[in-house]
């Protein structure tokens, strides 16, 4: 566990050569001055000169920090010596959700009171549910070979014809921009009605019926997002907007 606080002095090994300035030293200084300590800045200006100290030191990597004399070790190591480790990769999380959909939340109503003077109203609503579609296409369309994976874990029509893998970022993008501009929503409706509609019923079923435990490709396919919740809304938004929209118009 941690030292005692009145020991607060650190002695930190990092690299710092012309060539390359290690992001992970910057970044255990830092982390060692918040936590209330001196630190004793130790640079390891040459490539020979680091070879020699993780010799010495029978280390592999840079950073090292020292507390007390005794070896604590890297960026992570150091955290975790503080009780604040970093989160594992594998790890699952809500944040890329929560940071896309409030963005989207935030650039709603920036539009809304741009175009019409008003921050939250109807109008906030649809920009708000527009852009989120159009985020999250762009984070599928990253990498859409790993989003399809991921995507036929779960989806049903995915699962009988392969392609609508490969279309379904497309689809979600096409019609978040059109309701975006308020555009051609006799093709962004039923589009985004038929993906919302597939990718409720496949996500409620996975999740609600099968029990199974998978991660969600709503934000690409490298993500740590459980399927659940988030994904059932995220169609369900799709299929209020497809809806929506039209009515709005007085298209229907």
């Amino acid at each position: 566990m941690s030292s005692s606080t009145s020991e607060k002095a650190a002695t930190l090994y990092r690299l710092a050569t012309p060539d390359h300035l290690c992001p992970y030293g910057l970044k255990t200084k830092s982390f060692l001055e918040r936590q209330g300590f001196s630190v004793e800045d130790h640079l390891l200006t040459t490539r020979p000169e680091a070879d020699r100290f993780m010799a010495e030191h029978d280390v592999k990597t840079t950073p090292q920090v020292f507390i007390g004399g005794k070896r604590v070790g890297g960026y992570d190591d150091t955290r975790a010596h503080f009780g604040k480790p970093l989160r594992g990769k594998d790890e699952t999380t809500y944040q890329p959700v929560i940071a896309l959909f409030g963005v989207a939340f935030l650039m709603g109503l920036a539009v809304s009171w741009f175009a019409f003077g008003t921050v939250f109203d109807i109008h906030a609503i649809e920009f708000f549910i527009a852009i989120a579609m159009c985020l999250l296409g762009i984070q599928k369309l990253q990498d859409v070979e790993s989003f399809s994976t991921m995507f036929l874990n779960y989806d049903l029509l995915g699962r009988r014809y392969v392609p609508y893998a490969y279309f379904y970022p497309f689809g979600e993008t096409l019609a978040g921009v059109l309701m975006l501009s308020g555009t051609l929503l006799w093709i962004a409706s039923p589009v985004a009605l038929f993906i919302g509609t597939i990718g409720a019923v496949s996500v409620f079923k996975a999740v609600y019926i099968d029990k199974r435990k998978l991660k969600c490709a709503c934000v690409g396919g490298n993500s740590n997002v459980p399927l659940g919740f988030v994904s059932l809304t995220e169609n369900l938004i799709m299929i209020a907007m497809a809806i929506w929209m039209p009515l709005r118009m007085g298209w229907m």
